[in-house]
């Protein structure tokens, strides 16, 4: 694929990368690790180790020559695996920490930041594999430092799975014991994806390639210089203003996703064009929404902008990339916001005006601190509720919450690099006790039925 650009295009994407904190986020190799099954844990566990290592072995100094020649940063090199519990479904193994150290092990030895897929889909009900998948995540999380897991408990066609809901509140809780990072990198989905290149929740569905490269781009400090110079103006302009700007940001990050597809000799899969915040200044979702006129993230009006932003975000996109894929649109990660953390540590933005925002945005509560006390059901009512939001508006929501041991509502925890620190969050104190006891499965809705 070819690209015309005129000198002004030139200078303006040299601009946005040296002032305005445009980046690739993230290239991310997908890895089908379906032909690793077997019945003995230590072999599966070698087999998984040698594949990794043989397919992504020259992915971080692809991305590193494409990021020194092009002069285009790429912050992170990932790698995503089929879920877990599918490859390890053949071993009799009660325990799947094992599989967990292995991919940890693969990851440093390729040099990547992540590396996603220690993954059950129990939307519906519970595998046997799936169980011991989910029953492992604490041991498998403390236990490693690159790997990130994620558990699908909902879609819109299969209604919400109770039981996994349940369930995941007391696996984040006992997780939590044993350290806070461990929740940092646990994501509780409804209506994953198959192609999402972003962690905590990447994970290789088994209707991708073989292997797979897919591609993050970013820039909310892009989208916040081009909204400075519509100041005042109609939102018909603004939203115009926010196309042209992730066109250009798209068309970028094909750029890098077809130059690595070549050089790896690996299909090319999306670009996901979700605009994902650092800690760093002039980088924040929260300060694109504050531009467009509201005093402070979390205020009254706060929905409808974010509902703006991300529909404009994914206009501009499709127009750039006939491969759009992921969860493309805002995130909203509290910790890994600078705007969203002022707004979070003064209250105006809380628990329940997050929640409206995920309507809205591409996933859901994202790296919300909350106090190490907060019990398991308290947890899975959160989750339940984000659930619910995905399953009946047929959009990928999630839940990432970090109960912080020993820290309670007014202090802060700092989880370090882009993942940045958040202040700890408050809870409602009602009671899900009851409720979450019932289990069993929440049905899908009505519109489900569109065959």
């Amino acid at each position: 694929m070819s690209y015309l650009l005129n000198s002004s295009e030139i200078l303006q994407t040299i601009q946005m990368i040296n002032q305005q904190h445009l980046d690739v986020r993230t290239i991310t190799m997908g890895i089908s690790l379906l032909d690793c099954t077997d019945t003995d844990m230590d072999a599966c566990c070698r087999k998984i180790y040698d594949k990794i290592c043989r397919c992504a072995g020259n992915l971080v100094k692809t991305g590193c020559d494409i990021e020194n020649e092009f002069g285009i940063p790429i912050v992170n090199k990932r790698i995503s695996v089929t879920p877990i519990a599918l490859v390890a479904a053949s071993c009799a193994a009660a325990d799947y920490s094992p599989i967990a150290r292995a991919l940890d092990r693969a990851a440093k030895e390729t040099g990547v930041n992540f590396i996603g897929g220690f993954s059950a889909l129990a939307q519906k009900g519970f595998t046997d594999s799936d169980l011991r998948l989910i029953r492992s995540l604490p041991e498998a999380l403390s236990s490693t430092d690159l790997v990130c897991a994620s558990v699908n408990v909902g879609s819109t066609r299969a209604g919400i799975n109770m039981d996994a809901v349940a369930l995941m509140g007391k696996i984040i809780k006992e997780t939590s014991e044993r350290g806070y990072m461990g929740c940092a990198k646990l994501v509780v989905f409804a209506n994953a994806v198959e192609d999402n290149p972003f962690m905590a929740g990447a994970f290789h569905g088994v209707g991708e390639p073989e292997t797979v490269i897919n591609v993050g781009v970013s820039g909310p400090g892009v989208v916040a210089h081009a909204l400075r110079e519509c100041r005042g103006q109609s939102f018909d302009v603004v939203a115009e203003t926010i196309k042209r700007t992730a066109f250009k940001i798209t068309r970028m990050g094909e750029l890098v996703a077809q130059e690595a597809s070549r050089r790896l000799g690996v299909p090319f899969g999306v670009v996901d064009l979700s605009l994902a915040p650092t800690p760093a200044v002039g980088d924040s979702v929260a300060e694109i929404l504050e531009i467009m006129g509201l005093e402070r993230c979390g205020g009254h009006g706060t929905t409808a902008a974010l509902a703006l932003l991300n529909d404009a975000v994914k206009k501009g996109g499709v127009m750039a990339s006939s491969h759009v894929g992921g969860l493309s649109g805002a995130f909203i990660p509290v910790s890994e916001d600078a705007g969203m953390i002022a707004s979070a540590r003064e209250g105006t933005l809380c628990i329940d005006k997050l929640e409206a925002m995920t309507c809205v945005c591409s996933v859901g509560l994202d790296m919300i601190a909350v106090p190490g006390d907060t019990d398991a059901d308290t947890i899975s009512a959160v989750i339940a509720d984000e659930a619910a939001i995905g399953m009946v508006n047929s959009k990928t929501t999630a839940v990432r919450i970090i109960p912080v041991k020993g820290k309670s509502v007014g202090e802060s925890v700092d989880f370090g690099g882009l993942l940045g620190s958040a202040p700890i969050m408050p809870l409602h104190r009602g009671s899900a006790a009851e409720f979450i006891a019932r289990g069993g499965r929440i049905p899908a809705p009505l519109h489900s039925l569109r065959n």
